[in-house]
């Protein structure tokens, strides 16, 4: 009976807190606001643990197995694991809320982390390998972090949302690979292989990143989002002739948002892929290759504020068609420009992740406007998991695409299919902005 007594009172204490935000703008904004401080303060953790662990992850499988055959392996299985966890955070974030999916992923990804750096310890290939498909939830998790800050934000507040999540996430991928050496240091001091020493890095991130979400992630905004989309319901029609029309449209902003993402996704890890090898076949050193994914990467993620910006301001449709003439203008001018011009490879690969920064800021507005908060988050999952397997394959055909042709046939196809963006968002009829 006492168990029974408290179980209402806290759902009365929940409800009663929940009609607090409804009935007040002026807190949601709050509560928009914070929760975006909570993403970025996540995110910045999160960016260390997914930059460190990549940047050895081959190196290490390499020299565990001893053959270069396997290199590309931790990369599919990252991947792989990256797929999975994007659809359990989406499911988690749909039942539970962005709180418990999002420290949920982040843990995940940590205890992978760790069984790596144990598998390094051990000299076990099964583990290493198991790890890596666990350790890919840490990836999943920092991409779906992007719609947290959406959840509460108004139809002109979501982008820069999204851009926020995504430049924070540049801090700690800029700082990961820095600290590769004094890690490797580091782990060779306490008696772990060197390699294995970023992991140890990528764990902490990782689990810092949860435990910032899961303690400071409250209120909920994905609860406290639905129950406002709730009450707006209870007092509307619902089977209104407008509003069976909107959910029509909806279906058409899904999918428009997910195939701008997708493609995006494809185009940019095909060509980025193939890149470094390219620039080796015209006597490019590592040091060169390594500026040329720098300026790739800075690209990716430092225009996110004025991208941000841009596609609340102007209107997710125009800055999709930026992102397709982006990365068309990107394709052409790396299969046509000299081989060995480093400023036609910088000025191109950053064409590139400059397109795809577009794509994805635009493209996840346009999923957020389409959605209902709920079935947001499993519908968001739903769609990452695709973004995941599109950039698997694309890397995968590059590869395929180069042997059989050249890298400029590769620049080319992959600039021609960018070009499909445009007809989907008009298919769509994607406006300025919803009011979702």
């Amino acid at each position: 009976m006492m168990t029974h007594k408290a179980t209402v009172k806290a759902l009365d204490v929940q409800s009663a807190w929940l009609q607090s935000y409804i009935g007040s703008a002026e807190k949601q904004q709050q509560l928009f606001k914070r929760t975006l401080i909570v993403i970025v303060i996540s995110q910045i953790f999160g960016g260390a643990g997914l930059a460190a662990g990549i940047t050895v992850g081959a190196l290490l499988a390499q020299d565990m197995l001893g053959t270069d055959s396997v290199t590309g392996i931790p990369t599919a299985l990252f991947t792989l694991g990256s797929a999975g966890a994007a659809l359990l955070v989406g499911r988690l974030s749909q039942r539970f809320g962005r709180r418990s999916g999002l420290s949920t992923g982040f843990l995940a990804g940590g205890i992978g982390a760790i069984g790596v750096v144990v598998s390094a310890l051990t000299n076990s290939i099964l583990l290493l390998f198991i790890s890596l498909l666990i350790y890919g939830a840490g990836s999943a998790t920092n991409l779906q972090a992007r719609y947290a800050g959406t959840d509460l934000a108004n139809p002109t507040q979501r982008a820069k949302a999204v851009s926020m999540a995504m430049v924070s996430t540049t801090f700690g991928a800029v700082a990961g690979p820095n600290l590769v050496d004094v890690m490797g240091e580091f782990a060779v001091s306490i008696g772990i292989p060197a390699l294995a020493g970023p992991f140890i890095l990528a764990a902490a991130a990782y689990l810092l990143a949860g435990l910032v979400l899961f303690i400071s992630l409250r209120p909920d905004p994905y609860i406290v989002a639905k129950a406002i989309t709730d009450a707006q319901r209870t007092t509307g029609d619902l089977l209104s002739e407008e509003n069976t029309n909107l959910l029509s449209i909806n279906k058409r902003g899904i999918f428009a948002g997910a195939a701008v993402m997708i493609l995006t996704q494809f185009v940019m890890t095909a060509i980025m892929t193939m890149t470094p090898i390219h620039m080796g076949h015209h006597g490019h050193g590592l040091n060169e290759v390594g500026l040329v994914i720098g300026f790739h990467i800075g690209a990716m993620f430092l225009p996110s504020l004025v991208t941000g910006f841009l596609v609340d301001k102007m209107g997710r449709a125009v800055m999709a068609a930026a992102s397709a003439v982006t990365l068309l203008v990107s394709g052409i001018l790396a299969a046509m420009g000299p081989a060995d011009s480093m400023a036609v490879l910088i000025v191109s690969l950053a064409l590139l992740g400059l397109g795809w920064n577009f794509g994805l800021i635009s493209g996840t507005a346009i999923l957020v406007d389409a959605t209902q908060p709920f079935t947001r988050a499993k519908t968001q999952g739903s769609v990452d998991v695709w973004i995941a397997l599109s950039g698997a394959l694309g890397g995968g055909l590059s590869g395929m695409v180069v042997a059989h042709s050249s890298y400029a046939a590769l620049s080319i196809a992959g600039a021609l299919l960018s070009l499909l963006l445009i007809p989907i968002v008009i298919w769509a009829g994607i406006n300025k902005q919803s009011k979702v």
